[in-house]
């Protein structure tokens, strides 16, 4: 094992991770919603779980790369149409639990009424599984970065940097969810939160048609 080569991949690596991670998608929005509507404990949850899948993408594209393009090749628009189902049925959860919340007699719009730590960190793994933005990144781009190296110890060091840098970027967002949230009157928060469904549901009719 040559230091220089392991730091190089780990280098990588995060510049990857964070090239999947910053650009803000419908991933990033349901964050920064989350943020605001539940509050830190649970967005970093879900931040985890969204580095969880780019993690363990990035491992499958070290061994794996050009099996997956393989697979992938001509389904590309069955992976785009089921990211937006999914995109929309989380928008329209969103949504509905909004008017709901509006419609209640007496119902309290400072509560937090989001699922737990444990659900959020599941949803998300979900979600980004299925995001095809990240599956088509992994699969093309992260698997020929990866195939620079043959050694395990740069591998795993791709891996981990790639993990370490979308950790870092979704842990920023959903920080800056819950810091907005913490700051913002019921109402505003609510505001905010339909906003942020809309948003997510404007981008799952862009994936749909595009």
């Amino acid at each position: 094992m040559r230091v220089p080569e392991v730091l190089s991949a780990l280098l990588v690596g995060a510049v990857a991770g964070f090239g999947v991670a910053v650009p803000l998608g419908a991933v990033g929005v349901l964050l920064v919603r989350t943020g605001i509507s539940d509050g830190w404990r649970v967005a970093s949850a879900g931040a985890l779980g969204v580095a969880s899948v780019d993690l363990g993408y990035a491992a499958l594209a070290t061994v794996a790369g050009s099996a997956v393009v393989a697979l992938l090749a001509g389904h590309e628009r069955t992976v785009r149409l089921v990211g937006a189902v999914v995109l929309a049925l989380l928008a329209a959860r969103g949504l509905w639990a909004t008017w709901r919340a509006r419609r209640s007699p007496g119902a309290d719009l400072d509560a937090r009424g989001g699922a737990g730590a444990l659900a959020t960190w599941a949803r998300f793994v979900g979600l980004t599984a299925l995001n095809p933005l990240t599956i088509v990144y992994f699969a093309v781009v992260a698997a020929s970065l990866a195939t620079r190296w043959t050694g395990a110890a740069e591998r795993v060091a791709f891996v981990v940097g790639v993990g370490a840098a979308s950790a870092a970027w979704q842990l920023v967002l959903a920080g800056l969810g819950a810091f907005a949230g913490a700051r913002t009157r019921p109402t505003a928060r609510l505001a905010l939160g339909v906003l942020g469904d809309l948003l997510v549901l404007g981008l799952a009719v862009a994936l749909a048609l595009g």
